[in-house]
């Protein structure tokens, strides 16, 4: 805990936080191509030639979407090891819909293969509700504006 001065002089108790991942993203083109630095890894996103782009990799959403799954599966692969449960496989399969009046929604149903019982199941499921990537979509996490580092602009 960290105190901060509010206002009557008084000071606050607030959390600190503590950075546990980090990616920089690179658009330096006319095109829509951007390149993706996450921690040691490269990755690319793009739009699809409908929307204008090239088509050379992932769309954001598509991201979005690997990012929950992979945190989904790999959850929960952790959590029948530690149990010593016998999952074979994990496959999350994800979509994302659009409705009416622009609203949009994520789908995603989680094949569970192994010689589990419906207790073990039931469980994987519901941990499932509470991975990372799923709590950090799902409980919109908020996006705060940092400042720009100097000699850079905010634009």
């Amino acid at each position: 805990m960290i105190s901060t001065p509010v206002a009557g002089g008084e000071m606050a108790e607030s959390v600190e936080y503590v950075r546990s991942a980090a990616a920089v993203a690179t658009s330096t083109g006319a095109d829509y191509r951007v390149e993706i630095r996450a921690g040691r890894h490269q990755l690319a996103a793009d739009e699809p030639e409908s929307a204008g782009g090239a088509d050379t990799a992932s769309t954001p959403v598509g991201l979005l979407l690997s990012a929950l799954g992979s945190c989904t599966a790999i959850t929960l692969r952790m959590y029948a090891q530690r149990k010593q449960w016998p999952l074979e496989t994990v496959r999350v399969h994800l979509g994302y819909e659009k409705g009416p009046e622009k609203a949009v929604r994520i789908t995603r149903r989680i094949d569970l293969v192994g010689d589990l019982d419906e207790v073990q199941r039931a469980r994987l499921l519901d941990i499932a509700e509470r991975t990372p990537v799923t709590r950090a979509v799902g409980g919109g996490t908020p996006i705060v504006a940092a400042a720009p580092r100097p000699g850079h602009s905010p634009t």
